[in-house]
């Protein structure tokens, strides 16, 4: 009875259910069959008592909807003679009309791609990172190749063969600007330089030194480097001087890496994941996100009155609580260090933990092709040029684990200290840093002193007109007069400031009263152990006065030495030079020496380099610039032309002879110090005397009683110094006559 009743109202439901059916079919086509399965899952989910396990998270969910819009729009590009209910996919696509809707409209195609790429970024975010990376260099390279710019000249070419004699487009008598400037710089005889009244370059020509302006700029010889000024009217070199960025070689796959790190990391117990990957030119940083520790116990499933819940099997049903979570530590990755770089199949690994304003681990992998980092890469950055507009002493120092350009401001410093092994970059990044210097300064605004105890490492500019003196200092006994003589020239440049009543060299060369502005003093020593072991006492002080005043003026300093060892690199030496850069060292102990930390014994060589500027606590990796012989040969060819010859520059020689006077003069004053003549009288009844003895017996101090040693030892009173550190007296003795004549007959 019920069954006839229920018929009349049968039909009519069945029927809703198939137009429903077919409205399904005739939207998303195929896809149904994608519904279906997923209600059959919940209906499983739902069996099971695990409905809320599907719904955890977000990203599987949001990736499923991509790819179904991803495949809707794939099958909205074809038409199958299939029927499914009442509806012929061949009227609406295999994908329905949503697939028709997304293959067949212009929004609906670019809706389609985005859906692919979005899922793609979703699925693999680092291989989506890597891909964007590849894509910016890849347009970045083709935006280099200046293809318009090519094809205009080309055109131009062109035009000029077919049609040679058309007039010029200001008519048959007058030339374009932009040709005059061109034939000039192309004449063999170029232009004499505009000078003042004594013959020093011309200060009319462009803007004050430090003024916020950019350097001039002529026009462009074709396809060539344009014409650079600086701002006293001296004309710098053109960037085609050095040597253009070479492409980076391939790398190994950096995924398949970082798949084996987290996979190494796993193995030991450690839970990480690689959240970024910094390819360099020399090294590939890893950032590891370190995970969590997550212990767990097993509580017995009960109903509602308390009982336990029994399986199948009559075994009490069980399950997983989580009793506490805690972060891997740091420390847990940083003793893996060897694991790592036995499973990467690397000479040496470096982890930086924590990278410096990032809450990730740093894991530096060499790289098995490392790239070149030249010179002109960086100073054509956008970094370097916003620093050289306020700086003469910009300073290109080379690239980051990331390949950023980093640049430094020497006069920020406001001194350098190198220091590095034999072959590992030391004598290269000198040579850069001089470089970077003669490209954007002039000899009035930047002068150089350079001290070369080897004779060799610079001896390739001994012709350029920067020079403060008229050679480099490579006599080892010359070294304490011109450190004194660049002491000298600091306080003539206080007493200057004084008049003016300004505080240091920016506020000097600016005030309208300065009769002459003065130009920066860079000193550079190649080898600081050679001078400490000449004369320790001298150098070390002069280096260290000279690091504590002569900010102000524009005297800096850069130190070198490839063995910083406490003796070289003193402490009151390491206090006054807060920058400092270390190439490879051969041990921890001379790492430890010059950055106060280990990590420079780790690394490769060849310019790999770390940092350590003023205001950082850490240093930085970096791969330092390569400047090549030839291109300081061309650099200096520049700067020695004929056409500088004419060119009256300031030296300096005489501040080397007024530090001698002075010198002397103070060796005299010595001789006649009255503690001479009292030492004398002390070693006339002793057989032996000493420095100690003299400090006792004339109550002086030890610096005063030492130079009275030296000048009874120059005087013949004293023998040289014994091991134990006192002088056989040479004067007769009272009362030892008769005992001196039977030891010389013996």
């Amino acid at each position: 009875m019920l069954a006839l009743v229920a018929i009349p109202w049968l039909v009519p439901a069945m029927r809703g259910v198939t137009e429903v059916r077919d409205g399904f079919v005739r939207m998303f086509g195929l896809l149904v069959f994608g519904f279906i399965g997923l209600l059959a899952y919940f209906g499983y989910a739902a069996l099971r008592r695990q409905i809320h396990e599907p719904l955890a998270t977000w990203r599987p969910w949001a990736v499923a909807a991509l790819l179904a819009v991803f495949v809707s729009g794939l099958m909205g590009l074809f038409r199958p003679d299939w029927q499914l209910g009442d509806v012929m996919l061949a009227e609406v696509t295999a994908g329905g009309d949503l697939g028709h809707l997304l293959a067949g409209e212009p929004l609906g195609i670019l809706a389609w791609l985005t859906s692919a790429v979005a899922a793609f970024a979703l699925i693999t975010p680092q291989g989506a990172q890597a891909t964007a990376q590849g894509a910016a260099r890849g347009a970045k390279a083709v935006w280099g190749w200046r293809l318009p710019q090519r094809a205009a000249r080309s055109g131009r070419a062109i035009i000029d063969l077919v049609f040679p004699t058309r007039s010029p487009p200001h008519g048959p008598d007058k030339v374009p600007l932009e040709t005059v400037i061109w034939a000039q710089q192309s004449d063999a005889e170029p232009a004499p330089v505009a000078t003042n009244g004594n013959g020093t370059p011309s200060r009319d020509l462009g803007p004050e030194v430090g003024e916020q302006q950019a350097l001039p700029i002529q026009a462009e010889d074709g396809g060539g480097s344009p014409q650079r000024k600086a701002h006293d009217g001296w004309t710098l070199p053109t960037l085609d001087l050095l040597r253009a960025a070479t492409p980076q070689e391939g790398q190994p796959d950096n995924q398949a890496r970082a798949r084996l790190i987290i996979e190494t990391l796993s193995s030991f117990g450690v839970d990480a994941k690689v959240v970024q990957v910094n390819e360099g030119p020399t090294v590939t940083q890893f950032a590891l996100e370190p995970g969590w520790e997550v212990k767990t116990r097993q509580v017995p499933e009960r109903d509602a009155t308390g009982r336990p819940i029994l399986d199948g099997r009559g075994q009490p049903k069980v399950q997983t609580e989580e009793v506490s979570r805690t972060r891997v530590r740091v420390n847990q990755i940083t003793a893996l260090s060897n694991d790592l770089a036995l499973a990467l199949a690397a000479p040496s690994l470096r982890i930086e933990s924590p990278v410096p304003g990032k809450p990730f681990v740093g894991l530096e992998v060499p790289n098995h092709n490392a790239s070149l980092v030249t010179l002109r890469s960086i100073v054509e950055s956008a970094q370097f040029r916003r620093l050289s507009v306020r700086s003469r002493l910009a300073l290109a120092l080379g690239q980051s684990v990331a390949g950023e350009p980093v640049v430094a401001d020497l006069a920020t410093m406001p001194h350098l200290l190198i220091a590095g092994s034999t072959g590992s970059g030391k004598s290269v990044c000198i040579n850069a840093l001089i470089a970077c210097v003669l490209m954007h300064a002039s000899p009035e605004e930047v002068r150089f002193v350079m001290i070369d105890p080897k004779r060799v490492e610079l001896s390739a500019f001994g012709a350029i007109p920067h020079l403060a003196f008229s050679s480099i200092i490579t006599d080892v006994d010359q070294v304490v007069g011109t450190l004194q003589a660049v002491l000298h020239e600091m306080e003539s440049r206080y007493r200057r400031f004084a008049n003016l009543s300004v505080r240091n060299i920016e506020s000097y060369n600016k005030h309208p009263d300065c009769p002459h502005k003065l130009p920066y003093w860079v000193v550079i020593v190649d080898e600081l152990a050679d001078l400490m072991m000449a004369a320790p006492y001298e150098v070390e002080r002069q280096i260290c006065r000279l690091a504590q005043l002569a900010r102000a003026t524009g005297i800096h300093l850069v130190l070198a030495t490839q063995r910083p060892s406490v003796d070289v690199v003193t402490g009151l030496i390491k206090a006054n030079f807060p920058t400092r850069i270390a190439f490879a060292m051969s041990s921890q102990v001379d790492s430890r020496t010059i950055l106060d930390t280990a990590g420079a014994e780790k690394l490769l060589g060849r310019g790999d380099l770390l940092y350590l500027p003023t205001d950082a606590s850490k240093p930085r990796r970096l791969q330092g610039v390569y400047v090549s012989d030839q291109e300081i040969e061309q650099l200096v060819d520049f700067w020695t032309q004929d056409r500088f010859e004419d060119v009256d520059r300031e030296v300096f020689d005489h501040l080397i002879g007024e530090a001698q006077a002075k010198a002397e003069t103070e060796l005299e004053a010595e001789h006649d110090d009255p503690m001479v003549t009292k030492a004398i009288e002390l070693a006339k009844s002793h057989r032996s005397i000493s420095t100690s003895m003299l400090q006792r017996r004339l109550r002086i101090g030890y610096p005063r009683a030492a130079r009275v040693m030296d000048v009874l030892e120059a005087k013949g009173v004293v023998g040289p110094a014994e091991g134990t550190g006192s002088r056989e007296v040479r004067l007769p003795v009272p009362g030892m006559e008769a005992e001196v004549e039977a030891t010389k007959e013996a």
